[in-house]
């Protein structure tokens, strides 16, 4: 079923044609993405450097099924900074950019504690040192406001670097709260949570909510290959000292094919024995930054489908085909949402190659997991959220009646524990948005999956239905994937306002 009919500019029908970057000297050239041996592929050709191949999805099977799935988009930017003819990732936003933001990075830094292989934002690399001062993050937190009106972006991530090492770290916290940031996180190594509860409370009191916790594996090998030191310990740690200061953590592992790919089972069982804490897991296939040879890069290349498949192999837990999605698929609730609780709440309206999740839920006490999909038929369930929410001048209460009718009428209950039911699902459902306080025995679990771009697989359409932004103190807003590869202009920020 498709789940609306407002056509969106992403076909299945392949092969397709995109605009891409040659790798090399970074000039735009045409790409071709298409099917071969079951994989989804990208070809290119640079008339200076030649040929280039990546592989987009693993699995041609499951790359159909993502794409096949297509919703009316949350409203774009109404303010644009930039007006260009097309997308030329000249970003500032522009008038091409077809997505608000769900989240907004600020980096508050590019010092760290840790100087891991893999980090695109260490000083140590980059020779320089980049620090926002407390009116820069200001004018940084104003201008997310101003660009994603009429009611803004309601949720920001400070990252860095590492964060928490700012000299007025806990006072930026404190201004995003005043100025009206409703979920405030840090992309963090935990290190520093880990090392003091008295710090993990100062981070709750002045309005953090998530730690966004980088989470490579289950074993201190793993983490002095990728990150130089061993640090499960440390990551226990910053989690038993979240769960105390009551913050929220999402883990988040940075995945390489024949580095850590045998982990995500392991990281998906380790989630779930804490979801009392652990409200999601953020799988990110590793993004080439640098230079690779082919042959090492599609050693490593691991895709989306590769996560869907690996999970299903490694656990038992979910099935690849029936439970993944495109995150966009969420669209709808974020519609009933922003309804019922009068302002603007996250909307992932991404291209569906940008990230697949599921939802589990998990019991706290047995620790039986159960997908969302198995207890309730997602696909007519949105179709229908969909609908009503074209409704939302109805009365709160009306809304919220008919949403609980729709919920039952897709309910499987045949598929569900006794003590799980409609009411027990809305109440999780309405808590992952804070709109209601988590129930005794059951949670939600978020498994989500975001691929970020590199200049290998570099395309157009994806930067311009980003919705995961970096506002940085030029006043300009970027698009994740070109400010961190792509044109790269986190290179260009850090140099004008380098210390």
């Amino acid at each position: 079923m498709q789940l609306s009919q407002q056509k969106q500019d992403i076909s299945v029908e392949l092969p397709k044609t995109v605009r891409s970057m040659c790798p090399e000297c970074d000039s735009y050239i045409q790409a071709v993405i298409l099917e071969k041996e079951n994989k989804i592929w990208m070809e290119k050709d640079c008339p200076k450097h030649g040929h280039f191949k990546d592989i987009i999805y693993s699995d041609a099977r499951l790359y159909q099924k993502i794409h096949k799935f297509k919703l009316e988009d949350a409203p774009k930017i109404s303010n644009p900074l930039k007006y260009n003819p097309e997308c030329n990732l000249n970003c500032g936003l522009c008038n091409n950019h077809e997505s608000r933001a769900c989240l907004t990075n600020i980096d508050l830094t590019n010092k760290c504690n840790l100087n891991c292989p893999i980090c695109f934002a260490n000083a140590n690399k980059q020779g320089y040192a980049y620090e926002l001062t407390i009116e820069q993050a200001r004018e940084c937190l104003e201008n997310v406001k101003k660009t994603n009106s009429p009611q803004g972006t309601n949720v920001v991530q400070f990252s860095g670097g590492e964060p928490t090492i700012h000299p007025q770290f806990l006072e930026i916290v404190r201004l995003a709260k005043d100025i009206g940031f409703k979920h405030i996180q840090i992309a963090s190594n935990g290190i520093k949570i880990a090392n003091s509860l008295d710090f993990a409370k100062e981070c709750k009191e002045s309005g953090l909510h998530t730690v966004y916790l980088q989470f490579d594996g289950t074993n201190d090998k793993l983490y002095k290959k990728i990150r130089g030191l061993p640090l499960f310990e440390t990551k226990k740690k910053a989690i038993e000292n979240a769960r105390k200061a009551e913050l929220k953590i999402i883990l988040v592992p940075t995945l390489v094919k024949t580095i850590n790919d045998q982990e995500v089972g392991k990281i998906l069982s380790f989630a779930i024995e804490n979801a009392d804490v652990v409200s999601g897991i953020s799988f990110q296939p590793v993004s080439f930054c640098g230079r690779i040879n082919e042959k090492e890069r599609l050693k490593q290349r691991y895709t989306l489908s590769d996560l869907a498949n690996d999970l299903e192999k490694q656990t038992g837990r979910v099935n690849a085909y029936e439970d993944f999605y495109p995150l966009s698929i969420t669209v709808p609730f974020s519609k009933f949402y922003s309804a019922m609780l009068g302002y603007s709440t996250v909307n992932v309206s991404c291209h569906s190659d940008c990230g697949i999740g599921t939802y589990l839920i998990v019991n706290k006490k047995t620790k039986e997991s159960i997908p969302i999909t198995r207890i309730i038929d997602m696909e007519k369930f949105m179709y229908e959220i969909n609908e009503l929410t074209k409704n939302s001048y109805l009365p709160r209460a009306i809304l919220l009646l008919k949403f609980f009718y729709i919920l039952k009428n897709n309910f499987k209950y045949e598929n569900a524990p006794e003590s799980l039911t409609p009411l027990s699902i809305m109440r999780e459902i309405a808590a992952t948005v804070k709109f209601a306080k988590r129930g005794a025995e059951w949670t939600m679990l978020l498994v989500a999956g975001m691929h970020f771009q590199d200049k290998y697989d570099f395309n157009f359409d994806r930067i311009k239905k980003c919705v995961i932004h970096y506002s940085a103190p030029n006043g300009f807003i970027y698009p994740f994937c070109t400010y961190n590869s792509g044109p790269t202009y986190r290179n260009l920020v850090e140099k004008q306002f380098s210390k």
